[in-house]
């Protein structure tokens, strides 16, 4: 019962945010926050918000396959989101866009414009849905099972909370209900640390100088270039990661525009960018101390197999913070479906109405799609789903290259069958050079397919509108 109290009063601080950030909150609130969240506050919020209960769970077990060579990928986060304040922020603050996706249309045409808007619904239903999913799996075993509670009241429980904190305030809420729940994230993280530096017998510095001499602290693989550790591989793999996937995603972005001006944007997108670094750096400290305690477990397995082993002075710490973990990223993915709904694929952006039965219905289909995923309970649908969403951010990546980087403008009834195409054959690209050479892409595999992307939109282009003329039409 002890569980239940701490989540439950957990989720009143949420409510509470609320309620105040959300009066006389209006399509404009929902959206675009007013155009005045405080830039430090949504830098703050966006490292929780970026960090999902899978990433919780996950990373710290990565130092039992490839050490601590994931930051080399976080190094090309920091260029990445540089790339993304002082390329595409402009761009989004001088259109004075609601959605990202809004761009193509005024570049290319209506059917770009859609098929932007459909490939982020899709990606981002489908991720937000299984990553939700692994992480309730992890909570019902540790927490409600054992309180008799079933799985399918503990999904829609969950989902109907975070329907009700966002449903008023919708983007505004989100800027500070994220910033309360990175605080609990981190403090969740630092009191796992100490935990296990105090089992370990160790004082703080000698943590630290033990975790720098160890194995596994490895981080730099500079001499196979084979490897998918590599690192340029990995380096520029996190540039572009980060360009598409927070760049490109207007789950991610939205947040972003709530600046007051394109200015403090740009120093929310640096400051949180380089924050990155550290961040991920203590998951991946977290991993290496667990080692050294003598946890077996591989990947995923690691840190629930210390918890598992543990007390209620680890499992409480680690539930919150995979609870604020996965619920920062899941209210912000039904928030900005939520908006490219009503704004991009309806058009209808000041239609109060729509937006608050859209909002409904995406959190009930939500709830349905991750009761579908425990019915199929396999592995390998969920890794199914993280494949699909890397190929479907490729067309994305292709779409926005070809708008910034030319003046031509293509046959928009092709942009469609371009965007489907291009995934397809990527997939097969890399199913024949693993056959053949054995050689398995990695992250490069979103660079390739938005380069095909672009090259495809390009040999059906012509010069008959330049950008210059777009943007004075519009």
């Amino acid at each position: 019962m002890w569980m239940i109290a701490i989540i439950l009063g957990y989720f009143a601080v949420l409510f509470a945010i609320s309620r105040l950030t959300g009066r006389r909150a209006t399509n404009d609130t929902f959206f675009r926050g007013n155009r005045q969240s405080p830039w430090y506050m949504v830098a703050f919020g966006m490292i929780g918000a970026s960090i999902s209960g899978v990433t919780f769970v996950s990373v710290p077990g990565m130092v039992t396959g490839i050490d601590m060579t994931y930051m080399q990928t976080c190094l090309g986060f920091i260029l990445g989101y540089i790339a993304v304040a002082f390329i595409l922020l402009p761009l989004y603050y001088r259109l004075n866009l609601t959605t990202i996706y809004s761009y193509l249309g005024m570049r290319m045409g209506q059917r770009a414009y859609k098929t932007g808007a459909s490939f982020f619904l899709l990606s981002k239903m489908a991720g937000a849905v299984a990553r939700f999913y692994v992480v309730c799996m992890i909570l019902q075993q540790f927490v409600f099972d054992q309180l008799g509670v079933p799985f399918v009241v503990t999904i829609s429980v969950m989902v109907v909370l975070i329907w009700l904190y966002t449903r008023g305030g919708g983007i505004k809420t989100l800027v500070w209900t994220d910033t309360f729940q990175t605080l609990c994230l981190f403090a969740a993280l630092l009191l796992i640390i100490y935990k296990v530096i105090g089992e370990l017998g160790m004082t703080i510095p000698e943590a630290v100088s033990a975790i720098a001499t160890d194995e596994h602290s490895r981080i730099f693989v500079m001499d196979d270039w084979v490897s998918k550790q590599n690192f340029w591989k990995q380096f520029l793999s996190g540039v572009f990661i980060v360009i598409v996937m927070t760049g490109l995603d207007q789950d991610m972005m939205q947040k972003n525009m709530t600046c007051k001006s394109l200015r403090e944007a740009q120093k929310d997108m640096c400051t949180y960018g380089v924050a990155f670094v550290p961040a991920n750096l203590l998951f991946l400290s977290l991993g290496v101390l667990l080692v050294m305690l003598g946890e077996k477990g591989v990947s995923d397995a690691l840190l629930p197999g210390y918890v598992q082993k543990s007390g209620l002075s680890v499992l409480i710490p680690f539930s919150i913070g995979i609870v604020a973990a996965a619920f920062s990223s899941a209210d912000s993915a039904l928030t900005s479906l939520t908006t490219s709904y009503c704004v991009d694929i309806r058009g209808r952006e000041g239609d109060e109405q729509l937006r608050k039965r859209a909002h409904l219905v995406i959190s009930v289909l939500f709830v349905v799609m991750v009761m579908l995923f425990r019915m199929l309970n396999s592995t390998s649908v969920i890794d199914a789903i993280y494949v699909m969403c890397s190929y479907t951010y490729g067309p994305l990546l292709g779409l926005f290259a070809f708008g910034m980087l030319t003046k031509r403008v293509p046959r928009d009834k092709y942009v469609p069958y371009i965007c489907i195409a291009s995934p397809l054959v990527c997939y097969a690209i890399d199913a024949l050079t693993w056959n053949v050479a054995g050689y398995r892409f990695g992250y490069e595999l979103l660079m390739m397919n938005g380069a095909l992307t672009f090259f495809a939109l390009f040999s059906v282009s012509s010069r008959e509108t330049p950008w210059a003329e777009c943007q004075s039409a519009s």
